[in-house]
């Protein structure tokens, strides 16, 4: 995402940000811009009415001796006037307001996901991209609230005040001086302890962060295990701890501030004007003896209507200000131009697949080159597999190929055309992957093995695919067997999974799911040997039908595949069957025949215990 360049809390952007929430708001729920406009109409119109006009008429009336009958009357349909905008204000307030805010909300987070789930990979592995992202959902509905009737009440706030300035001028031309109070009190101290509050707000959003992650760790199940048969928990309370104390740090920063503008805002918005305009208006009466009394009624009443109406309205303005800054990140964030868009289109790949080719494909992450120079192709029906130590790039080549990642130097071809040239969502539909970090969702069995898609007898499909899995017997005991509720999130009878078991129900994906290539990533890594060697025995009776690849570290599951790639630190070191690398002696032959005696070792020790 933009970085800094974007964050600069001057006049000319935070409104360039309002206006954009404005057309947000428009877009989603224009009936938020339509009832705000009335009821801030009513409301600085009753102001007007009340100070300007009503009282003018009930204290020209009492002091001319005007009929009681008359008096009363224009009482009557004043009080009339009022109830009607009361119960129209009451409602929009508790009826209106409630699910406008309710369609705001949902349309506004529809755009921010969609946006979510279009970006590419990478930026969820970046803090920057993550902090802003956080910023933009935190509230968003609620600040374009803020800022839709913030713009309203400071437009129509400026007619009111207007119309009332003119009154005051009508009365007295030097009492309108005292309106400067208000303009310093919230356009200059108010604004500038906006600004402190958004930097506050900024420098404790990845302290936040931390806090939120503590506290989400202490409810899930995720690490509810380590938890107790550890001392992790320490760990976590300092984190927590540290964080809290660097945000404490941050709120004393920018304490002294703060405390000093809110002090003048408030000195000079309410303080002064009060005060000055009634010790003004008894020196006219008493000492001058310019002014009556009906006067100075009504030029104190139309005063204080012209200090609220002027409060409001640069509340509004210091709103938007405030709200306008916390859109930027909003904006940003929807303005982001992905560099892997989810919804790229481009020419249909052929579903009937002849190869996968890397050519001269180099990798770099953070300015970091993690994978060099790598070249390999993978033929039709070919079976593959992907070996090596931790950190060789294995995981990295299987999110290049599935162009979750763009290569920075060289090309990946499919059936001989650059993947980029491809529609990215049916180029990923020709394989079907389980990665090693998969996700098991509080969903049912079945639609964890479905991921969405639908097929004909599907019931049996799912139980084949969790049968070549190895894990049918345990699903089929349970109650609902693959209707079974998976995890405790939304169920308390929901079904927690050994680590085995949650990865062949991941694994089953893979197999159920009518893909020409098929891509497993460690999908034995938390098997034991017997439920391993059952599991590559259907992987590689499913390669007689499809083009597969996986990445194993254990080199005895390899045996039978047409073709291993042996990586080291992002370079291809050695390619050919296994009794070729076998023969060659090399780094594959090392590996193997390390890995041969630790089973050898565990054997023997489990025959002298035995």
């Amino acid at each position: 995402m933009p970085k800094e360049n974007k964050d600069k809390l001057s006049f000319r952007v935070t409104m360039k940000n309002a206006w954009y929430a404005m057309e947000q708001a428009a877009q989603i729920c224009p009936g938020i811009i339509v009832h705000s406009f009335f009821l801030w109409l009513i409301g600085h119109g009753e102001w007007v009415f009340f100070d300007g006009f009503f009282m003018r008429v009930i204290v020209d009336g009492l002091s001319k001796g005007k009929d009681f009958d008359q008096i009363f009357r224009f009482i009557l349909i004043s009080g009339a006037i009022f109830f009607t905008c009361y119960i129209y204000t009451d409602y929009v307030e508790n009826v209106v307001y409630p699910l406008q805010t309710n369609r705001l909300f949902g349309g506004i987070y529809k755009k921010l996901y969609a946006k979510a789930k279009n970006v590419e990979l990478k930026c969820y592995e970046d803090a920057d991209f993550y902090n802003r992202y956080t910023m933009a959902m935190d509230g968003a509905e609620e600040k374009i609230t803020a800022i839709v009737r913030g713009i309203l009440g400071a437009s129509i706030g400026m007619v009111a005040s207007v119309t009332v300035f003119w009154l005051m001028f009508e009365i007295d031309h030097y009492a309108i001086l005292f309106i400067i109070s208000p303009l310093l009190g919230n356009f200059l101290f108010g604004n500038l302890k906006n600004r402190y509050e958004f930097k506050r707000y900024k420098e404790q959003a990845p302290n936040e962060k931390v806090l939120n992650y503590v506290s989400r760790m202490m409810y899930l199940p995720d690490g509810a295990k380590e938890i107790r048969l550890s001392e992790v928990f320490s760990l976590m309370k300092k984190q927590y701890r540290e964080a809290t104390d660097r945000n404490v740090g941050v709120a004393i920063k920018y304490a002294f501030a703060n405390c000093s503008l809110s002090f003048l805002r408030i000195m000079f918005t309410f303080t002064v004007i009060f005060e000055g305009v009634l010790f003004y208006a008894i020196y006219r009466n008493r000492v001058t003896g310019t002014i009556d009394l009906p006067e100075l009624t009504i030029m104190t009443s139309l005063m204080v209507a012209m200090t609220w109406i002027l409060i409001r309205v640069f509340e509004n303005v210091m709103e938007i200000m405030k709200n306008g800054m916390f859109i930027n990140n909003l904006k940003s964030f929807l303005e982001y131009v992905e560099t892997i868009p989810e919804d790229q289109d481009g020419e249909m790949p052929l579903r009937d697949f002849e190869s996968i080719e890397f050519k001269d494909v180099s990798f770099a992450y953070n300015d970091k080159e993690i994978i060099h120079d790598l070249s390999f192709v993978i033929d039709k029906d070919c079976t593959a597999a992907l070996v090596g130590h931790n950190g060789a790039g294995k995981t990295t080549i299987i999110k290049l190929m599935l162009r979750l990642y763009d290569p920075t130097k060289g090309v990946i071809l499919y059936n001989g055309k650059d993947i980029r040239e491809y529609n990215l969502k049916a180029y990923r539909d020709i394989f079907a992957t389980t990665f090693q970090d998969y996700m098991l969702f509080g969903m049912t069995v079945k639609e964890n093995v479905l991921m969405g898609r639908h097929y004909d007898n599907e019931d049996d499909m799912v139980r084949k695919a969790l049968e070549k899995a190895g894990v049918l017997d345990r699903i089929e005991q349970l109650d609902d067997g693959i209707e079974s509720m998976m995890t405790k999130e939304f169920d308390e009878n929901g079904v927690v999974l050994s680590g085995g078991e949650s990865q062949k129900v991941a694994v089953a994906r893979t197999f159920i799911k009518d893909a020409p290539m098929k891509i497993f990533d460690e999908p034995s890594s938390a098997l034991d040997p017997i439920a391993e060697y059952d599991l590559f025995n259907n992987i590689i009776r499913e390669g007689s039908d499809h083009t597969m690849l996986f990445i194993s570290h254990r080199l005895s599951s390899v045996k039978n595949c047409d073709k291993v790639f042996m990586l080291e630190n992002g370079t291809l070191i050695e390619e050919g069957t296994h009794a070729q690398l076998m023969a060659a002696n090399g780094s594959y032959a090392a590996m193997y025949k390390k890995q041969a005696m630790n089973y050898l070792a565990i054997e023997n020790e489990e025959e002298v215990i035995l």
